[in-house]
């Protein structure tokens, strides 16, 4: 495999200067996280059809001429599967892609699933199968041996060579507005700066609390989502879900009483305890009439589960219409969504630019049909 591997910040802005020049450039990261919150970036790749290049962001301290490859508006760049490396992209440099589009969302449109790992693509389309032994690799240590080099050129090699193909077929089909649409519907989703005093709205066990156990979730949530962000821990190193819950909904006095609590984590108690206990102390004090309403349990809804058949039998039927599989259009989530709207419950799903079947490419395919469904009674 032939590549060049750039240590340097002079090679990396010559490499992605020229870059920049083509029309298209397949894009991957490599990245750890095993105990962190934010990935660690390990390592980048670009390939642009005529140099491939892989860089080292261990080596190179500035990486702004990649950020600014990735921006620019007059290149197309390809990825696979984009979700962790946008995380890559925004927390190692704050860069949100433009012009980028993610070769499985694509191949979700021609009919190859949700969720085409790359191996698969690869064997379909090439009829090579892919050694994925070094997908495990440190890639934060040095040096990287030479295998594990050319695996991960390979990601961008292989990426390059399918990529004008797929986007054919998208475009021949129709669909490669819907997946250029639905690509930057993660990014900017991803993008979004999070709220973390609305992350109580997102929690499945929340329905159960009253509102004054509710008010209390959502400030432990709050202060879970600050310490995770400000000391890089994933989530359940800071404290578990169900610690949380059990503690939200007995609101204890001490950490004696907190510990006594059957199925709490006991670690959790003993190195966060005196933290939950001062947020609890704080909850407390917010007026009854500022606490959180109490959440619907959409299930629990009158005729829920009928009325969800029949949304997605809708569906089905508008999908085929348009020679799409209806889990490119919907799934439990888009459908959910929907139907909270709808119904107006809950305070996340009050707003109808949240919903996508009413948004993008899904408003001009399903919007009219879907709305007079529902409004005729299902």
């Amino acid at each position: 495999m032939q590549f060049i591997y750039i240590e340097d910040f002079e090679t990396l802005e010559q490499y992605c200067q020229s870059a920049r020049q083509q029309k298209l450039v397949a894009v991957d990261t490599e990245f750890v996280r095993t105990r962190t919150l934010y990935p660690n970036l390990g390592l980048l790749q670009a390939y642009d059809g005529k140099q491939l290049a892989l860089i080292d962001p261990v080596a190179i301290d500035d990486l702004t001429p990649f950020w600014q490859l990735l921006m620019d508006e007059n290149c197309q760049k390809i990825i696979h599967s984009c979700s962790e490396d946008l995380e890559v992209f925004l927390h190692s440099g704050n860069c949100k892609p433009a012009n980028m589009i993610d070769s499985q969302i694509l191949l979700s449109f021609l009919g190859h699933g949700l969720s085409m790992g790359y191996a698969a693509m690869v064997k379909h389309f090439l009829d090579i199968d892919i050694d994925k032994s070094e997908s495990r690799t440190d890639w934060m240590k040095r040096p990287l041996t030479e295998r594990q080099l050319d695996y991960a050129a390979l990601d961008v090699w292989y990426l390059h060579q399918i990529a004008p193909k797929i986007i054919e077929h998208a475009s021949d089909a129709g669909f490669l507005t819907a997946a250029t649409e639905e690509t930057q519907a993660q990014i900017d989703k991803k993008f979004t700066p999070i709220d973390a005093t609305k992350l109580y709205l997102d929690n499945k066990q929340a329905w159960k609390l009253k509102p004054q156990q509710l008010n209390l979730l959502k400030a432990l949530l709050t202060w879970r989502y600050e310490q995770a962000v400000k000391r890089n821990l994933p989530f359940s190193f800071v404290a578990k879900d169900h610690t949380l819950m059990i503690v939200a909904q007995r609101n204890p006095q001490n950490v004696g009483a907190m510990a006594s609590y059957d199925g709490i984590e006991i670690l959790d108690v003993r190195h966060k305890g005196k933290a939950m206990l001062n947020v609890l102390r704080a909850a407390n004090k917010i007026p009854a009439e500022q606490y959180p309403q109490v959440l619907t349990r959409l299930d629990s809804y009158p005729g829920y589960k009928q009325i969800f058949k029949q949304v997605k039998l809708k569906l089905t039927s508008l999908a085929q219409q348009h020679n799409l599989d209806v889990q490119v259009v919907a799934g439990k989530r888009q459908i959910n969504q929907f139907l909270c709207w709808f119904w107006k419950l809950n305070e996340q799903h009050n707003h109808p630019e949240k919903v996508e079947l009413i948004n993008g490419w899904r408003k001009e395919m399903f919007k009219d049909e879907l709305v007079a469904f529902a409004e005729s009674g299902f």
